[in-house]
C-alpha cells in the first residue's frame, strides 16, 4: 500500500494520509502512460519475503498480461534487496535490511527501483522509504572518563562530557541523559551540530581534602518504547587550582575548502588565550576524542600553532561537511582546557565524469518500426554537484535516433526518428556523449549497436526485362533451354527466390504446358521439340516470388524465337510417275539443235535461307557430251545436235542437295528417248490435247497470281504506312521472305525492338548470320522499324503465301503439282 505506515511506519495524522492519497491520485492523472512513480514506507529489519506493496495493482496494471511483459527490476545494485513476482507485481523484500548500514545513519532513507514491462514498454519508478526501529542502544565511544577539576574551580563551570552515539535516528535516537546522584556535580545538554551534547555542571564547590575524586554514571537514554540506554562511568579527580582557564576566540570557527587541496594545506588556525602566567598560561591544542575517524584521518592539528592542516584526501563525494572538536588546555597544574567547535565545508570541483548506464531492451530493430519506437533506456549520472553535476546529452550526427528527456532528471529513452531502411544501413553505431558544465567540463562517450532487422519491403527483381531467347529447333525434350535468375535485396526467408510459369488453366494446348521450370534455380527446360517449320517463335511469362511474409513477387515475360536447323531433305517436285518416284521419260527429236530445253527438274526444301537454297549437279548420265545441266535453275538442256551414232535412250540422274552445314540431298531419274522427227510430231500430236490442258490451267493460274501480285503490292503499301505510324518500341516480330531461283526457298528475319536480326538468304551461311560466340542465341542486327507480334506474323504469312507464287509464275515455268507442293508447304 503506498505511503502507508500499516507497513511499519510510525503513527501519523490522519490528514497527511489525505494528502498522500491525493498526490497519488494526481501522479496517476497527469504523468504519461509511458511511465509513473509510486512510493511505498517500510520498517527496517523485517523478515525476507516481507510483502511491500503491489506495484502492478498500484500501477494499473492488468494481472493477466504480467507473465508476457516481463515485469522485472533494472534498477542498480540497491535492487537486490527486493524481489518482484513477475506474475502478480508483488514486490518482496529478498533480505533483511539494514537501516543503519544501507543508509550510513541519515535522516531520510529511500531505495529508488526502476520497474519495466514490456509490450508496450513502460517504465515505472518505485521509491522505498525504509523507517527506523529502535533496534540499537546508546553507546559511548570510551566506557570511562576522566577529568582533572581543581578545587577553586568556579561554580557553574561546565566540563564537556563525551557524547552517546545511537546509530537509530529520530526519536529513536538520544533524547537525554541523567547523572547519577551527586551533589557536586549535574548534567547539562546543549545543541551543537545536531547533536545532543552534555557538560558536567560544578553545582557546588570542591574541597579536595574532604573528596579527592568523584565517581559518577552518565545514562543515555533513547526515545524507543519501551527505551534503551548506554552508561558512561566518569571519575573526577579533584586538583588543586588554576584558576583561569584559555578562552578561544570565537566558539564555532566555519570555514570552506576546495575538494583536492593538496596534503599541507593550512585550513584554519584555532587561537585560545590564557590570562595566566607561566605554564599555567601555555596554551596547548588538541582534536576531541569523539570525532568520526574520518576526520583523523584527513586533517591534523598542530598543537602549538593551532593550524589544521590537509592530512589525507579531500573528497567532496566521500564528505561534503567535516565537524571538529577542538580542546585548548593550559599547563597549569590541574590544567585548565576549553574547547570550540570547528566546520569544514567541503567545496566541489569538476573532477568527476559523467556516467553512462545503458538497458538496453533489444538490439535488434524491425526497419519498418515507426518513429518513436524505444530502443534503450539511459540514466545519467554525475556525482558532483551543482552546475558540477549537471549533464547534457547529444547523439552522433546522421543517426536516425533521438534522445527523449523522462519527467526525472538525467533519464532518456533512445528513439527512433526517422525511418529506417536495412538495404541502405544495416547496423549502427550510435554513440551517446554526456557532458558536465564544469569548468573544464568533463564528458563520457557510450556506444550502443543497433542492429536493424530485416522486413520482406523488397520485391524480385529480374537482371534483364524482358528477355529474349534463340534456341535451335529440334531440341532435346527434357533439356535446359535457358536459366533465369532474379535477386532480392532483403535477407534469409525474405530473400528466397521461387520461380513457375504462368499458365492459362482454360488452354490446355497452350505452349507454356509444353514447359517446366526449376522453381529453385529458375532452370527452364523444354518437355518437347520445337519444329520451326510448326512454330517460329512464342511468348510466355515467368514469376519470382520470394518467402517473405507476405511474399511479394514480380514476373518477366520471355519470347523465344526458334532457329531452323537443316532437318528436312529436298523433295522432287518433277519429275514424279504414277507411283510417286522421282522418275520421268521425255521423248525428244533427234534433229533437235544444242541448247534445246529438254525438261526442267523442280524440288522443295521445307527449310529456310541457307539450308533451303538447292542445287542441282548430274550424278549420272550416259554421254556427258551431249545433255548440261544448269545448277540454279535444274533445265536440262542439249549440248550438241545428236548425231546416228548416239544411242536413242539415254539415262540422266540427278542430284538436289540443300547448302545446309550437313547437306541433305535427293535424286531425279529421268529417261530421254531420242526418236525420229515423224515420232516426235505424232507425239506432240498426242500431246496437243494434255497441252492444251496444261495451257488452260496455266491461264488460270496466271490470272490467279496475277491477282495475288496486286495484293501484294497493296499489303507493302499499307504496311509502309503502318509503319510509319507505329512508334518504334514494339516487341520482338519476324519477317519472312521468299527467294526463289528456279527452285522454292525461304529466307526469314527476326525484328527485336530497333534491331533486325537476319537467319539465312541466298548465298548465305548459318555461320555468317550468327554473331560468334553468341551460342546461336544472338543474330547479327541491322536497324530497322518494329512492329506488334500479331502484326508481323499476319503479314509474314501473307507475304509468305504471296511472294512464293509470285516468283513462282515470275522465274518458273509453274505446273499444277508445283502450284499443290507451294499451297501445301504454306498450309
Amino acid at each position: 500500500m503506498p505511503d502507508s505506515t500499516m507497513w511499519g511506519g510510525g503513527q501519523r495524522p490522519r490528514s497527511e494520509y489525505w494528502w498522500t492519497a491525493i498526490y497519488v491520485s494526481l501522479l496517476l492523472c497527469f504523468v504519461r502512460p509511458m511511465s509513473a512513480q509510486i512510493r511505498y514506507t517500510i520498517p527496517e529489519e523485517v523478515k525476507e519475503g516481507y510483502t511491500v506493496g503491489n506495484t502492478a495493482k498500484d500501477l494499473g496494471l492488468d494481472v493477466r498480461t504480467l507473465p508476457d511483459r516481463r515485469l522485472r527490476i533494472v534498477s542498480g545494485s540497491k535492487d537486490s534487496l527486493f524481489l518482484i513476482d513477475h506474475s502478480t507485481g508483488v514486490l518482496y523484500v529478498r533480505e533483511k535490511i539494514d537501516r543503519e548500514e544501507l543508509c550510513d545513519g541519515n535522516g531520510a532513507c529511500f531505495v529508488n527501483l526502476k520497474i519495466v514491462v514490456e509490450d508496450p514498454l513502460e517504465i515505472h519508478y518505485v521509491r522505498v522509504e525504509i523507517t527506523d526501529i529502535n533496534d540499537h542502544s546508546p553507546y559511548f565511544p570510551h566506557t570511562e572518563q576522566h577529568f582533572e577539576i581543581a578545587e577553586q574551580t568556579l561554580l557553574g563551570t561546565r566540563f564537556q562530557v563525551q557524547s552517546a552515539r545511537d546509530p537509530d535516528v529520530g526519536i529513536h535516537s538520544v533524547r537525554h541523559y541523567k547523572l547519577s546522584h551527586d551533589e557536586h556535580f549535574e548534567i547539562d545538554v546543549r545543541e551543537r551540530h545536531e547533536d545532543k551534547v552534555p557538560f558536567l555542571v560544578l553545582r557546588k564547590a570542591l574541597d579536595r581534602e574532604d573528596r579527592i575524586m568523584h565517581k559518577l554514571v552518565l545514562t543515555a537514554i533513547d526515545g524507543g518504547n519501551p527505551p534503551k540506554t548506554g552508561t558512561l562511568n566518569i571519575t573526577v579527580n579533584v586538583l588543586d587550582s588554576n584558576d583561569n582557564r584559555p578562552v578561544f576566540s570565537h566558539e564555532t570557527y566555519t570555514v570552506s575548502l576546495l575538494e583536492n587541496s593538496p596534503v599541507g594545506t593550512v585550513v584554519v588556525q584555532v587561537n585560545a588565550t590564557d590570562l595566566d602566567e607561566g605554564s599555567n598560561g601555555a596554551v596547548e591544542y588538541a582534536l576531541g576524542r569523539n570525532l568520526n575517524v574520518k576526520v583523523y584521518n584527513v586533517f591534523e592539528l598542530d598543537s602549538t600553532t593551532g593550524e589544521i592542516r590537509v592530512k589525507g584526501k579531500v573528497d567532496f563525494e566521500d564528505t561534503d561537511v567535516f565537524k571538529l572538536d577542538v580542546h585548548a588546555s593550559d599547563r597549569g597544574q590541574p590544567p585548565l582546557t576549553v574547547e570550540c567547535g570547528v566546520i569544514i565545508r567541503v567545496l566541489d570541483v569538476n573532477d568527476n565524469s559523467p556516467e553512462i548506464e545503458v538497458t538496453s531492451l533489444s538490439n535488434l530493430v524491425l526497419e519498418n518500426s515507426k518513429p518513436g519506437t524505444v530502443v534503450s533506456l539511459i540514466s545519467v549520472t554525475d556525482m558532483d554537484s551543482g552546475i558540477n553535476g549537471k549533464v547534457l546529452c547529444n547523439l552522433s550526427e546522421n543517426a536516425p535516433f533521438e534522445l527523449k528527456p523522462s519527467f526525472q532528471d538525467n533519464m532518456y529513452s533512445l528513439v527512433t526518428k526517422g525511418r529506417l531502411d536495412r538495404e541502405v544501413v544495416s547496423h549502427y553505431d550510435v554513440s551517446i556523449t554526456a557532458s558536465d558544465f564544469g569548468q573544464p567540463p568533463l564528458s563520457a562517450i557510450k556506444t550502443i549497436s543497433v542492429e536493424i532487422a530485416d522486413v520482406n519491403d523488397n520485391r524480385p527483381e529480374f537482371f534483364q526485362n524482358p528477355i529474349d531467347l534463340y534456341m535451335m529447333e529440334n531440341n532435346a525434350p527434357g533439356a535446359s533451354i535457358f536459366s533465369l535468375s532474379a535477386h532480392d535485396k532483403d535477407l534469409n526467408e525474405n530473400a528466397m527466390i521461387f520461380y513457375h510459369v504462368i499458365r492459362d488453366e482454360g488452354d490446355h494446348n497452350s505452349i507454356t504446358t509444353f514447359l517446366n521450370i526449376n522453381p529453385d534455380n529458375g532452370v527452364i527446360q523444354a518437355l518437347k521439340s520445337f519444329d520451326f517449320e510448326v512454330i517460329k517463335t512464342f511468348n510466355f511469362s515467368v514469376v519470382a516470388t520470394d518467402s517473405g511474409t507476405p511474399s511479394l513477387s514480380s514476373n518477366v515475360t520471355v519470347s523465344v524465337f526458334i532457329l531452323d536447323q537443316n532437318d528436312n531433305a529436298p523433295v522432287i517436285l518433277f519429275p514424279i510417275n504414277s507411283n510417286g518416284s522421282a522418275e520421268g521419260v521425255e521423248e525428244i527429236p533427234r534433229n533437235v539443235n544444242a541448247g534445246y530445253l529438254v525438261c526442267k527438274v523442280r524440288a522443295y526444301d521445307a527449310d529456310i535461307g541457307y539450308n533451303g537454297w538447292l542445287l542441282f549437279s548430274l550424278q549420272e548420265v550416259t554421254d556427258h557430251t551431249l545433255f548440261g545441266l544448269d545448277r540454279y535453275t535444274g533445265q536440262i538442256r542439249t549440248l550438241r545436235a545428236f548425231t546416228e551414232t548416239d544411242e536413242a535412250r539415254q539415262k540422266l540422274i540427278i542430284l538436289v542437295k540443300d547448302n545446309g552445314n550437313v547437306s541433305l540431298s535427293a535424286t531425279a531419274t529421268i529417261i530421254v528417248n531420242v526418236v525420229e522427227p515423224r515420232e516426235a510430231i505424232a507425239a506432240s500430236d498426242l500431246h496437243t490435247t494434255s497441252d492444251d490442258e496444261e495451257s488452260n490451267v496455266t491461264f488460270y493460274l496466271i490470272i490467279t497470281l496475277g491477282s495475288v501480285s496486286v495484293l501484294f503490292l497493296i499489303s507493302i503499301v499499307v504496311l509502309t504506312i503502318m509503319q510509319c505510324s507505329k512508334p518504334t518500341d514494339y516487341s520482338s516480330k519476324y519477317l519472312q521472305e521468299a527467294n526463289y531461283d528456279g527452285t522454292l526457298c525461304h529466307s526469314i528475319q527476326y525484328r527485336s525492338g530497333d534491331k533486325r536480326y537476319m537467319l539465312v538468304g541466298p548465298r548465305m551461311s548459318v555461320s555468317s548470320a550468327v554473331v560468334p560466340g553468341s551460342n546461336m542465341n544472338t543474330l547479327k542486327s541491322a536497324t530497322c522499324h518494329r512492329m506488334s507480334t500479331l502484326e508481323v506474323s499476319c503479314w509474314t504469312l501473307f507475304l509468305h503465301v504471296a511472294v512464293n507464287a509470285h516468283l513462282n509464275l515470275c522465274l518458273t515455268q509453274v505446273s499444277g503439282e508445283n502450284l499443290f507442293g507451294v499451297l501445301e508447304d504454306v498450309g
